[in-house]
């Protein structure tokens, strides 16, 4: 069980952070592809460690959501693996909270991994990442998953639009932007309406499906994370101050994207003073049901 938590302290949760790296020094991805995403987003320090992560955002008093993805069925690199990312969010239960990434196509052992991951190791949510695990999400044979991670009140986070992981590469390193399109989830939402999912990142070239999706869907949400705000497109920036303002939520995508340049560049959208907690914080401890 995830302790009581004072989020009344906090100045935000940043909803999508990515653990590139164990503590025996063991990459979240291989070579080409890591390369490909750290010269696409410039990143500077692309692998900190679990521990580096904590210490950055208690720096600043933030919660975050870490997370690997576990993509060795498309690409052959072992994953690192969800349990120590829960025992090194355990770690640092202050600022920590640990979801988990099962891949499809591991079929029922991914269904009892989900299950023991929740249960024995305090997961509370799964990440997934279509393009780069080369699935899609409507999928019949990913529907027990989902019905799985439903019934344990947890959410699952989807990668939508294009992605900087194969960028610039021959054939994008065969990765295929197709899958990570919202439109997808409009009917994996549909057919699991007591599943919450979050739809991560401005979903360019699909920004306005994604709005779609989500103002139609009520358990649909969209993260803000993988672009710098300056870059959001302004019908984002619109409903996520309007119609979309309880279901938005701050995500950075850290190590790619810092949570100091993100909250730089948000404050200077054009959205209300009284919308600004909810996407920073508030929407947050609804979503991951956490003690106020």
């Amino acid at each position: 069980m995830t302790p009581a938590i004072d989020t009344d302290s906090l100045t935000a949760i940043d909803v999508h952070v990515h653990v590139e790296v164990d503590d025996n020094g063991h990459p979240s991805m291989g070579g080409k592809l890591m390369e490909a995403s750290a010269a696409y987003f410039k990143a500077g320090h692309r692998t900190p460690t679990v521990d580096e992560i904590a210490q950055t955002y208690r720096e600043r008093n933030m919660m975050a959501v870490v997370f690997t993805v576990d993509h060795q069925a498309a690409t052959g690199h072992p994953p690192i693996g969800n349990e120590f990312v829960a025992q090194a969010a355990a770690r640092h239960p202050d600022v920590l909270i640990p979801f988990a990434s099962v891949d499809p196509a591991r079929g029922r052992s991914a269904v009892d991994a989900a299950v023991r991951l929740v249960n024995e190791h305090g997961v509370r949510g799964f990440k997934f990442h279509p393009s780069l695990q080369g699935f899609n999400p409507t999928d019949r044979a990913v529907y027990p998953l989902y019905a799985t991670i439903a019934s344990l009140g947890v959410p699952a986070v989807f990668h939508t639009g294009q992605t900087g992981i194969g960028a610039g590469l021959d054939g994008g390193g065969g990765i295929r932007l197709g899958l990570s399109n919202p439109m997808l989830l409009d009917e994996v939402a549909a057919d699991f309406p007591s599943l919450t999912i979050v739809m991560a990142h401005p979903s360019f070239p699909w920004q306005d499906e994604a709005l779609a999706v989500a103002t139609h869907k009520a358990n649909v949400w969209i993260d803000l994370s993988g672009w710098a705000p300056k870059y959001f497109p302004p019908n984002l920036v619109r409903y996520a101050g309007t119609l979309l303002q309880d279901k938005v939520l701050f995500g950075s995508d850290f190590p790619l994207i810092t949570p100091d340049r993100w909250i730089a560049e948000f404050d200077k959208l054009d959205i209300k003073p009284e919308v600004r907690p909810k996407i920073l914080k508030d929407n947050a401890v609804r979503l991951l049901g956490l003690s106020k």
